[in-house]
């Protein structure tokens, strides 16, 4: 706790401090509509009604219009005196609703005045006793019944008050609470009014009293109607941090031995566990703040080391009665909520530093299974799909996104991760599975309900993603934690090698929730990427988990739910971990072996690039250029086959996809790639240059039948797929080898030939502009005699062109008449 404010209402800082949002208390928002007319208004018609003798129901408005101004309201000793003699006069009959007003107003003269009348508190105590004599019925009156612990607690804590009329308060609070604790659970949103008066009268009573008051809190609190209410066990654990940091500050240091004997040091304890730990949470919150007296200091840092070990008794106890099974689904419900509130007591304790395995071991669990539980969605709505039960699976998730045990992702995951990096090893371990086991089950279950849900359910799956986001980013800061320590030269090289293989899987089945480009994401990413590599075993462990060509598109039991409509290049969570693979294998294609790559990689680096999300076929087309451009020694005559294999395959898949899928950035670097890099004289080469004529052929006359020869005036600055094309034809010319040259120059002609005349001449001058800039002075001799002729041939009439466009098309024929001749 870094700083405590302080508080005038406890009961207003308990809820604010347990609220799954940041919103105002009720009173606070009510006062801003006060006014000070309104209010002397009021207490004129309160001051008439005791004078008369009667009360109507302007008096009742008059009290709950001071009540909603308690923030700004102000009462003095003659207003409290008013309020005591209406509410003990024998002459005035009060309706059920209005002794609770007048207790609240009285606990705002209690709380706000420096210097209360003690006359008054003792007549207060008197009314209040005869109110809650043996007749007094909790059942018709819970809120008098809040409203009065409230009162009496706040009583207690008055600093002047006398000690034989606090005992008086003191004894007052423990009966009401001993003999009605039953209804507790029944007065609702006034459980924080309860704690607080609890509170208040904890941190102000002797040690009979404050031991009475504990073992109730801890104790009997757990038989009200409401135990599981993770709303009600923060309240618990905000008091005591309350509680506790009075007691530091005031020096009561026996009331402290006193709690740490009865709560954290005391192993035969019949406490409720929840209510202990939460209890022991709040304890070790408010002893977090910094203490520089010597004597208190000591107590204080013994506080800590028994609350961490009280914590760690529990969670021990908690792990020894559930599995350790990251996709257990925990039945009893009182171990889900054990399990929920240590998670909760872990992640707002302000810190720990015990590093033991139980503790470890249940803040994994609780962050896999109750903070971040798609798993038992996931299981609901595939059962939902397949019966007739009416599960509320939206009602469900959006409550749970809507919980304060969602809200604290964040914190108990840094909490977990501190812990991580100083568990053993053997813990760190057993954590580790657990997470990337989880990572795999989120994908796979992920990836079917979104199958299942797509336009049928968006807001339901929208709402799963917006847990799954905060599974990506628990992820994310873990693996972080675990490359800094695991990735470092301490640990063996298999050792690393594994950890890099696993994160990296594990990135991949979360890749479809990363919408941020998170720190810690990026440096893990980045570590265990350098990692695997950098190793022939790494690299082939990590594309061997690539999902096969056949679960890719015929996945079982997805086909069977989509009633056979499975469409691969829809699975838009598949497609999300495919492409993670794809950005990731060109960094480690220098230790794959060709195999590997042929068995595993090929057909999926085939299959996305006929997919229609353009950077997903750009990843692909990357793949394949990484893969032929990469020459390896030890196999070159292996790899070198591999390559000539592809690029027929290669070819045909990317320009039947051209331009509706094939992105051309992707096919430009592929052909690059190819033509650089096989062998001089490759029959892949001449393959490729003569499938991009014939494509560019297609392509110019569609355009020119579509747009008519007028749109190659306007070439400059367009971006047609047969500009593209013919573009890349020309770039070609400085890249092919001379043994290739001669075939590309004379298919190049081909093409020219059969443009129009406009077209002629825009591809003329642009390959003049390239031999003229070009200083290769193998190549360019032979290429300027060649453009000249190319130029003539095409200033000749059209018959003539026609001509030699018959020519050319003979399968026997290398002649270009005068383009043959010249080179």
């Amino acid at each position: 706790m870094a700083k405590q404010t302080p508080t005038l209402f406890l009961e207003d800082w308990l809820r604010s401090s347990t609220s799954s949002s940041n919103v105002s208390n009720n009173s606070s928002k009510n006062s801003a509509n006060s006014s000070a007319q309104m209010i002397i208004q009021a207490w004129v018609d309160l001051r008439e009604c005791h004078q008369k003798g009667a009360f109507h129901p302007r008096h009742l408005h008059s009290l709950k219009a001071l009540v909603n101004s308690q923030a700004s309201l102000y009462v003095a000793d003659p207003q409290a005196k008013l309020l005591l003699s209406i509410l003990s006069s024998p002459n005035i009959s009060l309706p059920h609703d209005s002794p609770p007003l007048i207790f609240r107003l009285l606990y705002v003269w209690v709380r706000k005045s420096s210097k209360p009348s003690l006359a008054l508190i003792d007549l207060a105590m008197e009314v209040i006793a005869h109110i809650f004599s043996d007749q007094f019925d909790a059942k018709k009156s819970k809120s008098l019944f809040a409203e009065g612990v409230l009162l009496v607690g706040a009583f207690c804590s008055v600093p002047s008050i006398a000690e034989n009329t606090k005992t008086v308060c003191l004894k007052l609070v423990c009966r009401m609470l001993e003999e009605q604790y039953q209804l507790i659970g029944s007065v609702g949103k006034l459980i924080p009014d309860v704690l607080a008066g609890i509170g208040y009268a904890l941190s102000s009573s002797g040690e009979v009293y404050f031991v009475r008051l504990l073992n109730f809190l801890l104790g009997n609190w757990v038989k009200i109607e409401v135990p599981h209410d993770i709303s009600h066990a923060l309240v618990i654990l905000h008091l005591i941090e309350w509680v506790v940091f009075r007691l530091i500050t005031s020096s009561s240091l026996e009331k402290i031995k006193i709690f740490s004997c009865e709560v954290m040091e005391n192993p035969k304890t019949n406490y409720a566990k929840y209510a202990v730990l939460m209890a022991t949470a709040g304890a070790l919150r408010a002893s977090n703040r910094p203490v520089k007296h010597g004597e208190r200091l000591n107590i204080v840092t013994r506080f800590r080391i028994a609350a961490e070990a009280q914590i760690e008794v529990i969670a021990s106890d908690l792990i020894s009665k559930i599995a350790t099974s990251s996709n257990i689904i925990i039945e009893d419900a009182e171990v889900s909520f054990i399990l929920r509130c240590l998670l909760l007591a872990a992640s707002r304790s302000g810190g720990l530093i015990s590093s033991r395995g139980p503790l470890l071991l249940s803040l994994a669990l609780g962050l896999l299974i109750e903070v971040l539980p798609l798993r038992r969605f996931y299981g609901m709505i595939v059962e939902s799909q397949t019966s007739d039960n009416g599960v509320l699976i939206p009602v469900d998730v959006k409550n749970h996104l809507e919980s304060i045990l969602f809200r604290e992702a964040g914190a108990a995951t840094g909490v977990f991760c501190n812990l991580y990096a100083s568990a053993s090893e053997k813990d760190k371990s057993r954590v580790e599975d657990l997470i990337w086991s989880y990572c795999h089950d989120i994908y796979s279950g992920h990836r079917l309900v979104a199958l299942l849900l797509q336009g049928r359910s968006d807001q339901l799956l929208n709402d799963m993603e917006k847990i799954a986001e905060s599974v990506f980013l628990m992820v994310a800061v873990f693996a972080f934690a675990v490359t800094k320590h695991k990735l470092t030269s301490k640990f063996s090289r298999e050792m690393q090698m594994d950890c890099a293989v696993k994160i990296l899987i594990s990135f991949s089945c979360m890749e479809y929730f990363r919408h941020i480009q998170l720190p810690e994401y990026m440096e893990a990413i980045r570590s265990a990427a350098t990692s695997v590599q950098e190793n022939e075993i790494a690299c082939v462990s990590f594309v061997e988990s690539l999902p096969s060509y056949a679960d890719l598109t015929n996945p079982q039991g997805l086909c069977h739910l989509q009633r056979g409509n499975y469409i691969w290049s829809k699975d838009e969570v598949q497609t999300s971990r495919i492409w993670f693979y794809l950005r990731v294998i060109p960094t480690c294609i220098s230790h794959l072996p060709t195999n590997e790559f042929q068995k595993v990689v090929a057909a999926t680096m085939f299959l996305y690039m006929g997919h229609p999300d353009n950077k997903v076929a750009r990843a692909s087309h990357l793949v394949f250029s990484s893969f032929v451009t990469f020459e390896e020694e030890s196999s070159q005559k292996e790899r070198m086959l591999l390559k000539e294999q592809l690029v027929f395959y290669y070819m045909r898949r990317s320009l039947e996809a051209y331009p509706g899928i094939t992105p051309f950035d992707g096919l430009g670097s592929g052909v690059s790639a190819l033509v650089r890099h096989l062998p001089a004289g490759s029959p892949s080469i001449y393959y490729c240059i003569h499938s991009l004529v014939e494509k560019a052929n297609v392509l110019s006359r569609e355009v020119t039948n579509l747009k008519g020869s007028e749109w190659w005036k306007n070439w400059q600055g367009d971006s047609e797929p047969c500009q593209k094309i013919i573009e890349l034809l020309m770039q070609l010319i400085s890249m092919v080898d001379i043994q290739v040259l001669p075939e590309m120059m004379k298919r190049l002609a081909q093409l020219v030939i059969q443009l129009p005349k406009d077209g002629q001449n825009v591809v003329l001058n642009e390959l003049y502009s390239l031999v003229a800039e070009s200083d290769d002075v193998t190549r360019k001799p032979a290429l300027v005699s060649w453009l000249q002729s190319l130029s003539y041939v095409c200033s000749q009439p059209t018959a003539t062109n026609e001509a030699c466009i018959e020519v050319s098309r003979s399968p026997n024929s290398l002649s270009l008449q005068n383009v043959t001749a010249r080179l």
